[in-house]
């Protein structure tokens, strides 16, 4: 079959497509016939620490959707056939492996590019949004980087929770089009210069819930544009700028909460515990279209380094697809 690896080094990321025998599912494991895999920029970034020391290859793709097309001896719930999608390792591929506990059932009537757009983007929401952050209808929730993946999922659960929504971006015209989803508030800026526009259009109360997909240039002027018990998520480092000045006093005055939201140190175990609560409350706005996929180009999986090559360029709009 043919699957895509990645060598990262200090200055160059290298994709390369080979032929690799298809994988056994272990005991708890699918084996799935990819049919669509999402990419998503941290997969490429050195400074997240997902592949190891540098100069390491490693099969690339994180997420995905397919058809079973066997199951491991202690699955159940699951027969080949059936439409799935999850988190994996290895998604820019012909087959997969997806641990059975973090894997689930394609909604009706969702297309295969849809349905990868969703495990791990959606999920890494579900988690800021709503197991971290808590937040509540009604309170203000601003995101840094607003037209990127897990920027717009952010925008679209935070309408559906009743939130409403401040968002940065340095596109005026990728903000205009999320106008269209529900974004209250859109400040075009690529800077960290936008806490006082936050205060303005809140009347003074701040961000209730920050979602930071950008990185340490953005972290001292978040917490300048929060609110009092305000809650700071940060996801991203495409800035590549890893220390931030942390103002203690403010930290202090405004009893502020600051969390990272990774999935690199966790257990399967860990990793599977969300997936319950997500398939209980967040599918059913998908199966509803309260919630939609973006997808903003689809390549067939032999032009991987074409997509790459958009990521790269940041002038995608959602999600960008591999299509097996």
């Amino acid at each position: 079959m043919q699957s895509y690896w990645m060598l990262m080094t200090d200055t160059d990321t290298v994709l390369e497509r080979r032929d690799v025998p298809v994988p056994v599912p272990g005991p708890r494991q699918l084996l799935v016939r990819m049919h669509a895999a999402g990419l998503n920029r941290g997969e490429f970034l050195l400074t997240h620490g997902l592949h190891g020391a540098p100069g390491t290859w490693k099969a690339i793709g994180g997420e995905g959707a397919g058809e079973v097309a066997a199951v491991g001896a202690e699955v159940t719930g699951f027969r080949p056939g059936d439409r799935v999608m999850g988190r994996c390792a290895g998604a820019f591929a012909d087959y997969t492996l997806m641990e059975a506990p973090e894997t689930m059932i394609v909604p009706d009537g969702l297309a295969w590019e849809d349905a990868a757009s969703i495990p791990l983007v959606f999920l890494v929401t579900f988690d800021m949004l709503v197991l971290q952050g808590r937040l509540r209808a009604g309170e203000w929730l601003l995101v840094n980087g607003v037209s990127s993946g897990v920027g717009v999922a952010s925008l679209q659960l935070g309408k559906a929770l009743g939130a409403r929504v401040i968002g940065t971006s340095g596109s005026a015209a990728k903000l205009e089009a999320l106008a269209s989803l529900g974004l209250d508030v859109a400040l075009r800026t690529r800077a960290p210069d936008f806490a006082q526009a936050v205060m303005g259009a809140t009347d003074g109360h701040g961000a209730d819930l920050v979602v930071n997909t950008v990185g340490g240039s953005m972290f001292a002027e978040n917490l300048r544009a929060m609110a009092f018990e305000g809650r700071l998520a940060t996801v991203g480092h495409v800035d590549g700028v890893m220390h931030a000045d942390l103002d203690l006093g403010t930290l202090h005055a405004k009893r502020l909460t600051v969390f990272g939201v990774s999935n690199k140190l966790r257990t399967k175990e860990q990793r599977a515990a969300a997936i319950p609560r997500f398939v209980a409350e967040v599918l059913p706005l998908i199966e509803d279209q309260s919630l939609r996929p973006i997808v903003d180009r689809v390549f067939p999986l032999e032009e991987a380094e074409a997509a790459y090559a958009l990521v790269e360029s940041d002038a995608t709009f959602g999600k960008v697809i591999l299509s097996a």
